[in-house]
């Protein structure tokens, strides 16, 4: 080898190192500003509510001020393309959802890829969901809810909080894996479902736990089943749907993402922060009387998750024949 190769070689090697020890300072320092976490949702929402608890924890893990910012529209996705944009220094993140990842297969106009444009930093919070039933339903358990409604094909209905949201395609699921034929009849939120629910308007509906403990115990409302198996207070006795049917499960998750580029350095201190701050007993059970389970998972955890669910959801489009439309 030449004297001038020999030192391009060497140049090329220091510059590696140099660049190296670069990105761990980085991360050593980092963060020496407050940190933003950018919400798709209005203010006093629940996923707004679910940013504003773990902010302050976040913010004493990483010495730093945790700013929750709202960016309001098209379920989320203004907030999304916003955080894709951003600068990947860590000091711009997106508080992610189920949503996001149903988005690509029932819009053709996404401006981000929410897989692509983000670096997962760590799942935060599951919701766990749960198929309720008016008294007039004669079905009181999942067993009975689906021999009901392959007997009665067509002749039941249910609500979901909207065409793509995780409660219909988890009830899609749940008839792509049964064979029951049930009319689906979206409603705009979930405000009005449990008082039709209630009221015999509608004989069944897919909400959240949370919202719907309290009229079952008043025996309001039946609770047939949970969509996943999470040991929510209120709910213990309410079996999941995947003791009927192994394996299944859906719930909406919250996640924190990062724009992709943002230093390993940088996501691995932010990922470490949420571990801890999901494990304070205060976060845990604030979390539950707001109708969420703490669900820590690693950066890399999340990232073979958030691929597995996205292909999941891309299935029941297709195989249920979903439109956006």
């Amino acid at each position: 080898m030449s004297t001038f190769n020999k030192f391009c070689v060497r140049r090329s090697v220091l510059l590696a190192v140099l660049l190296g020890l670069t990105v761990i300072a980085k991360a050593q320092t980092y963060p020496i500003k407050p940190v933003h976490i950018v919400v798709g949702y209005s203010a006093g929402g629940g996923v707004d509510a679910m940013a504003r608890l773990l902010a302050p924890y976040l913010a004493t893990q990483l010495g730093q001020p945790v700013v929750v910012e709202n960016r309001a529209g098209a379920a989320g996705l203004i907030a999304g393309e916003a955080v894709a944009k951003a600068a990947p220094n860590g000091y711009t993140l997106l508080l992610g959802e189920s949503a996001m990842l149903i988005a690509p297969y029932l819009q053709s106009n996404l401006s981000f890829d929410p897989i692509k444009s983000f670096v997962p930093v760590a799942g935060l919070f599951n919701s766990p969901l749960m198929i309720v039933a008016g008294n007039e339903v004669t079905a009181k358990n999942a067993k009975e809810l689906i021999l009901m409604l392959k007997a009665n094909p067509g002749k039941y209905s249910y609500a979901s909080s909207g065409v793509g949201t995780v409660q219909h395609l988890g009830f899609e699921m749940f008839k792509r894996q049964t064979g029951a034929f049930v009319v689906h009849v979206p409603y705009r939120g979930a405000a009005q479902i449990l008082p039709d629910v209630i009221g015999g308007q509608i004989p069944l509906g897919v909400v959240s736990a949370t919202s719907a403990i309290a009229q079952t115990k008043a025996g309001k409302l039946v609770p047939i089943a949970m969509m996943s198996s999470v040991n929510l207070p209120g709910a213990e006795n309410v079996a999941p749907l995947s003791d009927t049917l192994p394996g299944f499960s859906v719930a909406p998750r919250l996640m924190l993402l990062a724009p992709v580029g943002t230093p390993a350095g940088v996501v691995e201190r932010l990922s470490e922060a949420v571990r801890v701050s999901l494990s304070n007993p205060i976060v845990m059970k604030s979390a539950n009387a707001l109708g969420a389970i703490p669900a820590f998972l690693s950066s890399a955890e999340l990232a073979i998750d958030l691929t597995r669910e996205s292909a999941g959801w891309a299935k029941i489009i297709k195989d249920q024949k979903i439109s956006g439309q």
